[in-house]
C-alpha cells in the first residue's frame, strides 16, 4: 500500500545551468567557451527531455575537459531520469572527485542512493552537505525520506520539522509530517496536520494520505472520497491510482482494483507498491503462484514496502512452502510490519 505520491519521493535532481557569453573576437573560441556552450546545449536538451542528445553534448564537453564537474553532475541527472541509478551514482561520484565539496552533486547522489535503497550511503552524503550548509532545506527533506523508509519515525519527524522551520509555508513538508504520523498509526495527529495545511483544500497529496488513513481504519467510503478528490486534481497520478485500486480490492470490486493497479504500473513501472497490490489481487483470486511473483517483484524494487514480507509469507504458505513462509513471517516481525498478528501460531516448532 500506500506510498504517498511524491511526498515520499518528490525530489528533483539539481542540474547545473551555466550562463555564458560568446566571445566576439576574430580568433577561434576558447576551450572554456566551447565547454560552457556544450553544457548549455545539453541543459536545453534536458529541458526538452531529449536525453540522448543531452548526453552527446555533455560528453563533448568532457572531451574538452575530462574533469568538468558540472557535465559529470548533469550526466548523472540524465541517467537518474532514465532510472539507470548505478550509472547516475557513478557520474555524481566523478563530479565530486573533480570538485570536492560540490554540494549539488552530493545531494543528487544522496537522492540516487535513496532511490537505490542504499539508505545509509544517502545519509552520509546528506550529513557531508549539512556540515557546510546547515540551512539547506532539501537536506532535511531528504533525511526525512530516508528515515521514513528506515522506519526511524522519530528521526524522520525531526528532519521534516527542521525543514519546516526553514521553510514554514511548504505544504509538502507538512504532508510528510502527516504521512509519518500515518506510519506511526497516530491517525488523529495525522488528520489534524493534514486538514490544517494552508491551502489544504487544494493539496492532493494531503487528500491521498487522508485516504490512506481511512483505508487503514477500514473506513472505505471515506477513503474513496479522499482518493477521488486527489484524482480530480491529478487524474493520471500512478500512486493515487494504485491506492484507489487497493480500496477497490478491500471492498471486493476486484476488477476495478486490478484495472487501477495495472494503469498505475503502466504509468510508473518502478513503483513496487503497485506490484504488492497486484499480488494481493492474485491472493484474493486464489492464485498464489502469480501473487508470489508480484511480491518478489515489489520487494526487488523496494524492500521497505509496507507488509511485503508478510505477503511473501502468505503466498509461500498457500503454496505449501511452510518453512520458507515462516522465514518471511519472522522477517515481517523483525520489520514491525502491520499484518503479523495471528500468524505466530503457524510456525511453532519451525
Amino acid at each position: 500500500m500506500l506510498k504517498s505520491p511524491r511526498t515520499l519521493a518528490s525530489y528533483q535532481c539539481y542540474c547545473h545551468t551555466a550562463i555564458f557569453a560568446f566571445l566576439l573576437c576574430a580568433c577561434a573560441e576558447s576551450k572554456e567557451t566551447r565547454v560552457q556552450r556544450f553544457l548549455a546545449q545539453g541543459n536545453d536538451m534536458v529541458n526538452h527531455k531529449n536525453y540522448e542528445q543531452a548526453i552527446n553534448y555533455y560528453e563533448n564537453a568532457l572531451k574538452l575537459d575530462s574533469c568538468f564537474a558540472d557535465a559529470w553532475n548533469n550526466l548523472g541527472t540524465v541517467y537518474f531520469n532514465q532510472r539507470d541509478l548505478p550509472k547516475s551514482i557513478n557520474h555524481y561520484t566523478r563530479a565530486i572527485e573533480c570538485k570536492p565539496g560540490y554540494a549539488d552533486a552530493f545531494i543528487n547522489r544522496a537522492n540516487a542512493f535513496y532511490e537505490s535503497n542504499e539508505l545509509y550511503s544517502a545519509l552520509r552524503d546528506l550529513e557531508t552537505v549539512e556540515r557546510k550548509k546547515p540551512d539547506t532545506v532539501i537536506i532535511y527533506f531528504l533525511k526525512g525520506l530516508v528515515y521514513t523508509k528506515l522506519r526511524s519515525y522519530d528521526k524522520a519527524q525531526q528532519s521534516f520539522r527542521t525543514a519546516l522551520a526553514l521553510d514554514p509555508e511548504n505544504a509538502e513538508l507538512r504532508v510528510n509530517v502527516g504521512t509519518v504520523y500515518y506510519y506511526e498509526k497516530k491517525y488523529d495527529s495525522a488528520r489534524m496536520i493534514l486538514t490544517s495545511i494552508p491551502g489544504g483544500t487544494s493539496e492532493p497529496n494531503a487528500f491521498n494520505t487522508l485516504s490512506m488513513i481511512e483505508t487503514a481504519l477500514a473506513n472505505y467510503e471515506a477513503a474513496m472520497r479522499w482518493i477521488n478528490k486527489a484524482l480530480v486534481a491529478r487524474p493520471s497520478d500512478p500512486y493515487y491510482l494504485n491506492n484507489r485500486g487497493l480500496i477497490y480490492l478491500r471492498t471486493g470490486d476486484l476488477q476495478k482494483g486490478l484495472a487501477d493497479i495495472n494503469e498505475s504500473i503502466s504509468l510508473d513501472p518502478y513503483n513496487g507498491w503497485a506490484y504488492r497490490n497486484k499480488g494481493i489481487y492474485y491472493l484474493m483470486k486464489s492464485n498464489p503462484e502469480d501473487a508470489l511473483r508480484m511480491f518478489k517483484q515489489g520487494e526487488g524494487l523496494d524492500s521497505h514496502i509496507e507488509d511485503i514480507y508478510y505477503y511473501l509469507g502468505e503466498s509461500n504458505w498457500a503454496l505449501g512452502n511452510k518453512d520458507i513462509a515462516c522465514n518471511f513471517y519472522k522477517k515481517s516481525l523483525e520489520m514491525n510490519e502491520n499484518k503479523v498478528a495471528g500468524i505466530s501460531d503457524r510456525c511453532k516448532g519451525k
